[in-house]
């Protein structure tokens, strides 16, 4: 059980990653804002449930998450502000590497991936449905594990692996068709010769993304 006075000295230094996924869940600073306020209070009054020696970040974020999908979920958020794009941070996106297909050498990818802005790369992952976004998110920018994961959103591995598979996908798909949009790679005639298979390992590593990190 943890001592409530060692709250603040364990908590505090979680205050920007805190701050910074609870932008990315309500895309609003003044919401990120309430939301990472609610958040340690709610943490402050349950911390002697925290088990010492296990991860504080993934309990904060369970919070996070929780009180998220409590008080903005089926509220309508404030119009989006521009400060997000002065505090989101580029992680996620250099993680993308989403345009490879059969028909894309490597450095053929890696000149297409060039041709994205931050804004139509952070417009897909925006675009993706809730529940494959939060799971984008908490994997590919907060780093957690898939048992971390399924206890943060309190749902089975399975459902992880799968959240993360299609919204992976999701964003492959999204990306590679702006590009044949605007004519930075052709579409193949067989809409299957364009798949890869990209499904994460069982060490919860996505191929395609750990191949775009390495870069």
């Amino acid at each position: 059980m943890a001592d409530q006075a060692h709250f603040a000295e364990q908590a505090m230094p979680l205050m920007d990653s805190l701050y910074s996924g609870a932008l990315r869940m309500t895309r609003n600073p003044a919401d990120a804002d309430d939301l990472v306020q609610e958040t340690y209070l709610r943490a402050y009054r349950g911390f002697g449930g925290f088990q010492e020696g296990t991860n504080l970040k993934a309990w904060m974020f369970r919070i996070l998450t929780n009180t998220y999908i409590n008080m903005y979920r089926a509220k309508q958020r404030r119009p989006q502000e521009s400060e997000l794009d002065e505090v989101e941070d580029l992680y996620l996106y250099r993680r993308l590497g989403g345009l490879e297909s059969a028909t894309l050498s490597r450095s053929a990818e890696d000149e297409l991936m060039d041709t994205f802005s931050e804004a139509e790369v952070k417009a897909a992952v925006e675009a993706l449905p809730e529940n494959f976004r939060m799971a984008v998110l908490l994997a590919d920018v907060e780093g957690f594990s898939y048992k971390e994961i399924a206890e943060i959103l309190d749902i089975p591995i399975g459902t992880v692996m799968s959240r993360l598979h299609r919204g992976r996908k999701a964003l492959q798909k999204a990306l590679y068709d702006y590009a044949v949009g605007h004519g930075l790679a052709d579409r193949p005639e067989d809409p299957g010769d364009a798949e890869v298979d990209d499904a994460p390992d069982a060490s919860g590593t996505d191929p395609v993304t750990a191949a775009a990190a390495d870069r």
